[in-house]
């Protein structure tokens, strides 16, 4: 715990926000995507691989020297950025379409030190620590950057290898890890169930000594997928899904292959696309559990869904009626789709409200809504809603991810024309965006800079 309340100071004064432009990266690409809005969406759509899974599944192939070969894994920015990351500290990575090939290169010497350059790209950078901690004993991390939806300090992270025995410093800029004595399995009790915290640990404990117990551990599905993947490398972990994980160290791992599972909040987005263009979709590719919170919310608003097997069935049959949700925790309603939701409520007449119980800075897109008409109030993190009849097209800019699916929504359901700024936002986390919306009949191109 002795250098957590420091780098947590040193987070909070820092900005680490997505937007480029402020950080003078003029190279980077300032797409935009333009929206005639008004058509119904109809057709199948296939889900692409989770992001959130592939991630830390490539960060996972440091614990080993031999090959790995990954399937449906999306091809966007972050998955790139992970590829160039694995390649800088000492893999070689071959990406042909979906599927992913991880090798050693002939040294099998890896690269202790992640640099500002790389971190600044994503937030999940972090997750090279665990890895990198349990085989090399030492570890060296820029702060890593990420989109400006809340300070997301990784104190928790930190207090968790402190608790294997890992001694920590904060300099110029980097998080110095250490294992010079070794780490050991221990408990360790999450104070808050954080996803990236719980895969941190995973990824550290399967090469430690021991049993390691992890309590209030994140549940969501990317980390049973990952737990999967480490099992089919030879670990021994039970329980991954529930708040109590238990990981029993092994000496060495070895090579795999693995589908990664599809990406539900891609699912959810298409999903709340259709019932605000009052559409018929069909979505394949998806696993209906991993949405119940959300379709359950959907069906109670009135909106027709039909779960068959691995595909979803989605159909706007009359006027839905307005929903109040709070964010949270899996299988709470996802922090990731309360932007989405909000424009639809948007749409919808009545009053409802949004609660935002994860991020407390995860409301930024409110004022680009206000653009198309919504009629939106802020109190904290309490967002209240009167539903309006329709919205207008207009130039918005994306602050963040999620925000930004939330502004090619309104611009779906908008009369007019609307123009999305800062896309690069999307192309992070949303595979082949324009192409589907296009091919399910959406008004929609990309005006490359």
């Amino acid at each position: 715990m002795k250098f957590c309340g420091l780098f947590i100071r040193v987070l909070r004064d820092s900005n680490f926000e997505c937007d480029r432009s402020k950080k003078g990266l003029s190279n980077y690409k300032m797409d935009k995507i333009v929206i005639r809005g008004g058509n119904k969406l109809s057709g199948e759509v296939v889900i692409s691989g989770s992001k959130n899974s592939a991630l830390p599944i490539l960060f996972a192939t440091l614990l080993t020297d031999e090959p790995a070969k990954i399937n449906n894994v999306p091809s966007l920015d972050d998955i790139n950025t992970t590829l160039l990351f694995l390649n800088f500290i000492g893999k070689k990575t071959v990406k042909k379409k979906n599927t992913v090939e991880v090798y050693s290169s002939e040294s099998r010497l890896y690269k202790y030190i992640a640099p500002y350059d790389l971190v600044r790209k994503m937030r999940a950078s972090i997750l090279i620590m665990g890895p990198l901690l349990a085989r090399l004993k030492k570890v060296y991390v820029s702060l890593p950057g990420g989109c400006a939806i809340g300070a997301r300090p990784i104190d928790i992270h930190l207090e968790a290898f402190e608790k294997l025995g890992a001694e920590i410093s904060v300099e110029s800029g980097y998080v110095r890890t250490f294992a010079k004595g070794g780490l050991k399995g221990t408990t360790i009790n999450l104070r808050f169930p954080s996803v990236g915290a719980t895969e941190n640990v995973l990824l550290t404990a399967v090469l430690v000594e021991g049993k390691t117990i992890i309590t209030n551990a994140a549940c969501e599905p990317e980390i049973e997928d990952l737990a999967i993947v480490l099992n089919k490398m030879g670990a021994k972990v039970t329980g991954a899904g529930t708040k109590n994980i238990v990981i029993e160290g092994v000496r060495e791992l070895h090579g795999f292959e693995h589908n990664i599972i599809p990406d539900r909040i891609e699912a959810a987005t298409y999903i709340i696309a259709a019932a605000i263009t009052k559409g018929e979709i069909v979505l394949k590719e998806v696993i209906p559990q991993h949405l119940k919170s959300i379709n359950d919310k959907l069906k109670k608003s009135g909106l027709y869904i039909k779960e068959l097997g691995n595909k979803i069935y989605v159909k706007w049959i009359k006027d839905l009626e307005p929903q109040n949700i709070k964010t949270g925790v899996y299988p709470e309603f996802p922090t990731d789709v309360q932007a989405q939701w909000m424009t639809l409520m948007c749409l919808i007449k009545g009053e409802s409200s949004i609660k935002e119980n994860v991020f407390e800075n995860r409301f930024l897109h409110v004022a680009e809504l206000r653009r198309f008409g919504a009629d939106i109030s802020v109190n904290g993190r309490v967002v209240n809603i009167k539903g309006v009849e329709k919205f207008s097209g207009a130039s918005v800019i994306v602050s963040d991810l999620r925000a930004g699916a939330a502004l090619i929504l309104a611009g779906l359901a908008a009369r007019g024309t609307t123009t999305v700024s800062r896309v690069y936002h999307l192309d992070r986390g949303y595979d082949m965006l324009e192409k589907k919306l296009k091919e399910l009949g959406a008004d929609i191109r990309r005006v490359f800079s």
